[in-house]
């Protein structure tokens, strides 16, 4: 299928989506396939460049070969990532045989894998230079120039030189790991099987896959193809299929709705929004964004939210505001009513002929408007560099100090549903830094009480600030309403003068208690012994806690310990608290203020021990809490820790609460109840 052919990657496609399992299946495919067997390997379907487009700058180092070789350029329309796969593939077998010592030195000319050279292999499937000066190189497979994973493949994956600036997207961070798990794996067969089995794979990868070909005749058939057949494969996200769209409802436009010139640019919006976003949603390797939450996020932020389905968003997106329906059915528009104006002109001399009667004009428009396709793209284009930086907030230079404070708040807590709300007030420019972080406040307060201590459902009141994220994006409310409605509903938690109601609390913590968990498995601890701690380390400085390795940490280790022990058979424990019963002790142990965050996770068998070597450890390899984090230096101030010291920690921690939170317990006994304490 490459010979005398040159494939490239429409604008309309995904970039490369393969990731693990296509990969393996795609090298056990390789590897078992037995030598004399052939493996079909699906519809490649294609559609063939016209002249038009390729006598286009773009296309510049590709003409030659079109000119004066007769090569036909061809879009793939269906295959493009079994396509990138291969000739990843390729190239890591022809990286793999020029890095063997013995041909360190050689020319491609007279490096060999079977019968052919490594030049042959390479003007074949991978580039081939225009002699005779060797100066153009052409690649026989690439992405349209403007695509981000144009230079990336030619420059990280196939090894040209002087790259420059790259951009890193998702669907480079793919193609580098596809690079990377052909690399290791050919390495590690050749390492057992040597150069003949090496070879073998290259015979069976360029000789026994077999494609049907199908060459798509028109436009039409290309998109709704797309939709079709990529649907087979790794299936197409949402925000894929609606870039595909957008781009085929350009061409339906006639053309008196809309000039060449116009449309071309459309189309140039529409790449350039979703390059924008596919690289803010790529932007932090390790860590990428999905691509349809974030589409679903901006349709709560851009149309009206409705409270069905999940994948209510795309149907709206796909069958109603952005269907060709809305282009094919045309709305009568009568131009009557426009005054008509006579330019004042010379006389000619001329007799003017004018026809008798009025004709009535009427012209025909299409329902979604250009300006609409437009609008809604660079309101999305504007939306996803935010959208990154609500998930990455510390050190980001588009962000106050005090945004990253409270943005890594949000995420530490749980957002929730109010990212969309977040976002939408970084999409108004008459919004303030300080009202931001007033609502970023209010949100966090509202998580905090509704949620870890009301114990309310996941989506209580999600279709109210949903409905205020799309008000507050297009200017319809403010920001100050915003923040007093968080404020007002907040307060169906609270009794008169802030009191907290804390029965669903309690019944939710006596269950856990109950099974002997108690606090410790409260899913608000982990981020209230952290603010605990952060606010310490406010007052004195140098931070001894890191988030990500604290509520992650290793197997077998603890981040958060109980101080007085889960098993207490330690003769200090026994002393302690031998005046209390089973279940009084079960109590302590899952209190509040016996449990205390590490600045280091320890093992969990030394939990055990007794509370001096717990400050100080005598020949042990961990440190005590005399050397650990702020809440560890405290709790190292006690002389002894008794059931005395828990209640007093845990009052402590509730003090706290209270003014971190503006909210009020009723009164000591309340605080006790809520400490499972009442015993004291």
């Amino acid at each position: 299928i490459f010979k005398d052919r040159i494939f490239k990657i429409p604008d309309y496609q995904r970039g490369y989506a393969w990731q693990e399992r296509q990969l393996k299946d795609f090298w056990e495919d390789i590897v078992n396939l037995p030598n004399d067997r052939f493996h079909y390997t699906g519809l490649l379907s294609l559609k063939l460049v016209p002249k038009k487009s390729w006598e286009h700058d773009n296309w510049t180092s590709e003409r030659w070969l079109i000119n004066e070789r007769a090569f036909r350029p061809f879009h793939i329309v269906d295959g493009q990532q079994r396509l990138t796969t291969f000739v990843i593939f390729i190239n890591e077998i022809v990286n793999l045989v020029k890095s063997f010592q013995e041909n360190q030195n050689k020319s491609i000319t007279d490096i060999y894998i079977g019968t052919y050279t490594v030049k042959q292999i390479q003007e074949e499937y991978l580039a081939i230079q225009m002699p005779p000066k060797n100066i153009t190189t052409t690649y026989k497979f690439s992405y349209e120039y403007d695509n981000p994973s144009f230079k990336y493949l030619r420059h990280r994956i196939l090894g040209e030189p002087g790259a420059g600036t790259i951009t890193e997207t998702f669907y480079t961070l793919n193609l580098e790991n596809a690079k990377n798990f052909f690399r290791d794996n050919l390495l590690n067969y050749y390492e057992k099987y040597g150069i003949v089995e090496i070879e073998q794979l290259f015979r069976k990868v360029t000789q026994n896959l077999m494609f049907n070909l199908h060459e798509i005749e028109d436009d039409f058939d290309v998109f709704v193809a797309f939709e079709t057949m990529n649907n087979r494969g790794k299936k197409l996200s949402n925000l894929e299929l609606l870039k595909n769209r957008l781009i085929y409802l350009t061409t339906l436009y006639e053309p008196y709705e809309i000039t060449d010139d116009e449309r071309a640019i459309l189309r140039e919006d529409i790449n350039s929004a979703w390059k924008d976003v596919y690289y803010q949603l790529g932007r932090n390797k390790q860590r990428p964004l999905s691509d349809d939450d974030f589409l679903a996020a901006h349709w709560i932020m851009y149309f009206q939210y409705t409270r069905q389905k999940g994948d209510d968003y795309i149907k709206y997106l796909l069958d109603e505001k952005f269907s060709p329906q809305n282009i094919f059915h045309k709305t009568e528009v009568k131009l009557d009513s426009i005054a008509s104006i006579t330019e004042v002109k010379d006389e000619t001399g001329e007799e003017e002929i004018e026809e008798n009667g009025i004709e009535e004009k009427i012209i025909f428009k299409a329902k979604l408007a250009p300006t609409e396709i437009s609008e809604y793209v660079k309101s999305l284009q504007s939306a996803a560099v935010h959208w990154y930086n609500t998930f990455n907030p510390l050190k980001n230079q588009d962000l106050t100090k005090e945004e990253q404070l409270w943005l890594d708040r949000l995420n530490r807590i749980g957002i929730a549903y109010f990212r969309p709300l977040v976002v939408s007030s970084y999409l108004r420019s008459d919004i303030t830094t300080k009202k931001r972080i007033s609502l970023f406040k209010e949100i966090e307060r509202f998580i905090f009480i509704a949620f870890r201590i009301g114990r309310a459902f996941s989506t209580y009141r999600n279709s109210e600030y949903y409905r205020l994220t799309k008000l507050l994006q297009n200017g319809s409310v403010t920001i100050e309403y915003v923040i007093s409605t968080l404020r007002e509903r907040i307060e169906d938690w609270l009794s008169p003068a802030t009191q907290l109601d804390t029965q669903s609390f309690k019944a939710y913590l006596g269950r856990h208690f109950k099974n002997g968990g108690g606090y410790y498995w409260w899913n608000g601890l982990y981020y209230f012994l952290y603010e605990y701690e952060q606010d310490k380390v406010l007052k004195n400085g140098n931070p001894k806690i890191d988030w990500i390795h604290f509520v992650k940490s290793e197997k077998d280790k603890v981040s958060i310990e109980h101080i007085y022990p889960q098993n207490d058979e330690n003769k200090y424990w026994k002393k302690a608290f031998k005046q209390y019963s089973k279940t009084q002790k079960n109590n302590l142990k899952g209190s509040l203020g016996n449990l205390l965050p590490l600045s280091s996770s320890k093992n969990s068998s030394m939990q055990n021990d007794s509370f001096p070597n717990k400050k100080s450890p005598v020949g042990k390899s961990h440190m005590g809490y005399t050397d650990g984090s702020h809440c560890e230096i405290e709790v190292a101030g006690y002389d002894d820790w008794d059931a005395h010291a828990i209640l007093e920690r845990g009052l402590k921690l509730l003090d706290f609460m209270e003014k971190r939170w503006e909210i009020k317990f009723e009164s000591l006994d309340d605080k006790k109840s809520i400490l499972f304490l009442e015993f004291m």
